[in-house]
């Protein structure tokens, strides 16, 4: 049988996957972008075109991956061997042995032998990331992950081995070995490998980000006392650090009915206040953002930082365009515990992942009926699909959680490797990545064979990069209460799948989580959150305060890419025909097995990673563990 799908599946590598033909070249009109320069003149008309081809866009959001632990050693790719070692920032870190001795580590791959589908969690906090990043004079080093990560796991004089094995998995990379899925992809369509963090710091900023360009500098400007850094300690407030839960569903929530989920492990008492700052779910109302907020149970503290945004879609009248939030576990999955009961705190929100959606913190959005009805469960995206049910164009986000739909479970035979790393949404710790990139290739496939893949965008990417190494430094901008550097933080990966996206491309444009904002700001012509006249004001009160780039990203900030260098001209203007479902679709065999019970990996792939092409062998530590929050267990 395996050997079966290994034949069935090596029909498909991707090195130099046959491109759909060219078709004639489309007639010319006259041109009434005449009075712009070349450059502009192409860039206004792929935007006219995105706008005439793309109608849906999705944007699977996952969790915890650097760059460089994916895609470091992606041929083409700004990765760790881009460079000779001396100018590789961070290549060589220090740390403590058991004995006091000062050690170095380099980069070092690790595959399935070692079970690297299934890794450890390290610190991803925003104090953490900042030590990692090693700023000095303006300038980060990139070079403290290794030594900032084992401090934290000892207290004595001397780190104790698991205080190590931490140390060593901050810089252990994996490649298409492992994650082949997300290698065939980036080879086939467009890798992005300069997005960075918008916020340096854990998963609730990234899904912030990714949904409103900011995290609340804006509201921090605007209410003080609501900081998230006070009287040197961080706290629930703003701009958002951390992980706190929303507010929205927990015990202090006032609502009764209509009550948003929690996991039934999660504090209800330890949670995030309410945020205030628009995010783009106002601008895709549009016009009639002002009739929706009449339907908020407390619009004074809901919509009073947003007033005049509000007054200022209505006078545009701007056409709705609808938007949703699927996240596994927000409400009845078939993976439920009491499969027949009705959606409550006794197990149905198992698999969800609270402080993981980005919407449930805004009051506009939660506290609003007719706003949170945008909110789904991630079995709600597939049905819609199936059944035709999205709206004829839309903007869609896509979250995982703690367990997976599909049943699957990880190769590694280890009992609580099989019990603890069930989740699809990637995120080291609980997650196992080829799972994950199943529930990815099972949406991806499931787009493909419907109505939707010939105008839609696929984007993938992750909220943050875990706390593991990634050698290039980002642009540094905003600071925030606690007089640290925010704004950006390390790389993260971004694919971009379409059938008028670039094939076998990497896009080297410098951008954050904002990028994906701003992308769907222009394709659905939505006024840039950072215009809308409350975020001005406090932009420019900020800037009196000698805040930088203060509020969202997604326009009048610098260093923020569009996406747009992503698409192919030439698709879109019919000169070259768009890439067919099959050219994204992933075999259904592969979906269904992981790949590494199959042995599927590179050399299906027909990809030959950086290191083993300039042939670069890496040394793994005698005592790595891929889980050091297990018994630590010296590699044999």
């Amino acid at each position: 049988m395996i050997t079966f799908l290994i034949s069935m599946l090596g029909s498909s590598k991707v090195s130099k996957p046959t491109e759909p033909t060219k078709t004639p070249a489309i007639a010319k009109s006259i041109n009434p972008l005449a009075h712009l320069s070349l450059a502009q003149q192409r860039e206004a008309r792929k935007w006219m075109l995105l706008r005439k081809k793309i109608k849906h866009v999705f944007v699977l959001y996952q969790e915890n991956r650097s760059f460089d632990i994916y895609f470091g050693t992606f041929p083409g790719a700004d990765g760790i061997y881009s460079q000779p070692k001396s100018k590789t920032l961070g290549f060589n870190q220090k740390f403590l042995g058991v004995n006091g001795n000062l050690r170095t580590v380099q980069p070092f791959r690790i595959g399935p032998k070692q079970y690297a589908a299934d890794l450890g969690d390290v610190d991803h906090s925003h104090p953490g990331l900042i030590a990692k990043m090693d700023i000095v004079n303006g300038k980060p080093r990139m070079d403290k992950y290794a030594i900032s990560e084992e401090k934290r796991h000892y207290k004595g004089a001397l780190p104790n081995l698991r205080a190590v094995q931490y140390a060593e998995l901050t810089m252990a990379y994996i490649d298409g070995d492992t994650i082949p899925i997300l290698w065939r992809w980036a080879s086939r369509f467009v890798l992005c490998d300069h997005i960075f963090q918008t916020l340096a710091g854990p998963s609730t900023p990234g899904n912030l980000s990714v949904f409103a360009a900011q995290t609340g500098i804006t509201q921090w400007i605007l209410h003080p006392d609501e900081a998230s850094y006070q009287n040197g300690k961080y706290k629930a407030g703003v701009p958002v650090y951390n992980d706190l839960n929303p507010f929205w569903g927990s015990a202090d929530d006032p609502n009764t009915t209509g009550k948003l989920p929690y996991n039934p492990g999660d504090n209800p008492h330890h949670h995030q206040i309410n945020l205030t700052f628009p995010a783009i779910a106002l601008t895709m109302e549009g016009g009639k953002m002002g009739a929706i907020a009449k339907d908020d149970r407390d619009p004074d503290g809901d919509l009073g930082d947003m007033k005049d945004d509000v007054k200022f879609l209505a006078a545009k009248d701007a056409p709705t365009i609808p938007w949703g939030w699927y996240q596994e576990g927000y409400d009845k999955e078939p993976t439920d515990v009491k499969s027949n009961d009705p959606v409550d705190a006794e197990g149905s929100h198992a698999s969800y992942v609270t402080h993981h959606n980005g919407p449930q913190y805004f009051g506009f959005i939660a506290n609003n009926p007719k706003m949170a009805d945008h909110l789904h469960g991630l079995n709600d995206l597939y049905v819609a699909i199936d059944k035709h049910e999205l709206p004829s164009k839309g903007l869609f986000y896509v979250k995982g959680g703690y367990e997976n739909l599909m049943g699957l479970h990880p190769t590694d035979p280890d009992k609580r490797v099989q019990g603890d790393f069930v989740g699809d949404d990637d995120h080291p710790g609980d997650s196992d990545s080829q799972i994950s990139e199943c529930m990815l290739a099972n949406i991806v496939n499931h787009i493909a064979h419907s109505k939707y893949w010939k105008d839609s965008a696929i984007i993938i990417s992750w909220d943050d990069s875990d706390g593991e190494y990634d050698h290039v430094p980002p642009p540094l901008s905003s600071t925030g209460p606690d007089g640290k550097i925010i704004s950006d933080g390390p790389r993260v990966p971004l694919l971009l799948l379409s059938p008028y996206a670039k094939t076998h491309f990497i896009f080297h444009g410098v951008g954050d989580q904002a990028s994906i904002v701003k992308f769907a700001d222009r394709l659905f012509q939505r006024t840039p959150l950072a215009e809308l006249p409350d975020e001005v004001k406090a932009r420019k009160m900020g800037a009196k305060e000698g805040i930088k780039d203060a509020g969202p990203r997604d326009g009048l900030t610098a260093n923020v890419t569009d996406l747009s260098g992503a698409f192919d001209l030439l698709r879109l203007e019919g000169r070259r025909k768009p890439l067919a479902a099959s050219y994204v679709e992933i075999p259904q065999e592969l979906v269904w097995h992981l790949p590494q019970s199959i042995g599927y990996g590179l050399k299906q792939l027909g990809i030959v990673p950086t290191d083993l092409r300039r042939g670069i062998k890496t040394h793994i530590p005698k005592d790595f563990s891929p889980r050091p929050g297990y018994t630590p267990i010296s590699q044999k």
